[in-house]
């Protein structure tokens, strides 16, 4: 009898433990799955940090204009932004091959870009200018650059300007901008083109060189993403949103903030002319 007893407790006890493990698994897979629901999907943006003030490194973090873009463009898709910070003539192709989701790093829309990636609408209008040496040189505006060796960052639409518009012109690639200012100040360029904006930023960071007025072409820079991907109408809605909402012009007042002043001046003018 005391045996038959002792069996059953036995029974009794496994299926306890039993039980007990079963919740223990069970809550475990509902603690795992609930953490995999609150898990962000990840948005991966590409982009070339060499372009300030669009995109540049400050202490070890990619930050910019087009960053802080970018940022609102995930949250507002509810998305953890990843940065992925390449050479720029890869950027389309890491797009096209699905590496990255979409590129914002100051590129200016134009024909053949359009034919490989879709374009969200224009959120900066700009141009491209030259750069050269404030003492000596012998460039003037753009009719001087025959024959002169001219600096550009390869891909953009100042390396594209110069093939297309001046055939006489020996152009000299680098992977950055920064590379081909380098090579002005020591002499080895005679002149660089490039985008307005950086061209203001570099020019303040070096006294020895100037910018010319003389802009050279009229263009806009937009996010590109993968032929027929949606998310180009969710970043058209963003855009629209930011324009509106005015933080986009608090993004575009930090960093350029000389313009912002001058646009604000104009209008004061023209507001007392009209009293």
């Amino acid at each position: 009898m005391k045996k038959l007893i002792a069996l059953m407790m036995a029974a009794l006890m496994l299926f306890a433990v039993a039980g007990c493990a079963q919740q223990t698994q069970k809550e475990a897979a509902d603690n795992q799955t609930g953490q995999q629901t609150q898990k962000k999907e990840v948005l991966v943006m590409g982009t070339n940090a060499e372009f300030p003030p669009f995109e540049y490194k400050e202490n070890n973090e990619i930050v910019g204009f087009d960053i802080e873009i970018a940022k609102i463009i995930a949250e507002e898709l509810g998305m953890e932004l990843k940065i992925e910070d390449m050479v720029f003539d890869g950027l389309l192709p890491a797009l096209q091959s699905g590496k990255v989701d979409f590129v914002i790093a100051g590129m200016t829309v134009t024909e053949d870009r359009k034919k490989n990636v879709d374009f969200s609408e224009s959120y900066f209008n700009a141009s491209q200018v030259i750069i050269v040496k404030k003492e000596g040189s012998a460039v003037k505006s753009k009719d001087d650059l025959s024959g002169k060796k001219v600096g550009v960052q390869i891909g953009t639409t100042g390396d594209a300007y110069l093939t297309e518009n001046h055939p006489d012109v020996e152009v000299v690639r680098f992977q950055k901008g920064a590379d081909a200012i380098m090579e002005l100040k020591n002499g080895k360029c005679d002149a660089v083109v490039i985008d307005a904006n950086p061209a203001k930023v570099f020019v303040e960071k070096n006294s020895d060189l100037t910018l010319l007025e003389e802009q050279l072409t009229e263009e806009e820079y937009a996010i590109a993403v993968k032929k027929g991907s949606e998310l180009k109408a969710q970043i058209d809605e963003i855009l629209q949103k930011i324009k509106s909402d005015g933080r986009y012009d608090e993004i575009y007042a930090k960093y350029f903030p000389e313009e912002t002043e001058e646009t604000s001046n104009e209008t004061e003018e023209g507001a007392s002319q009209t009293e």
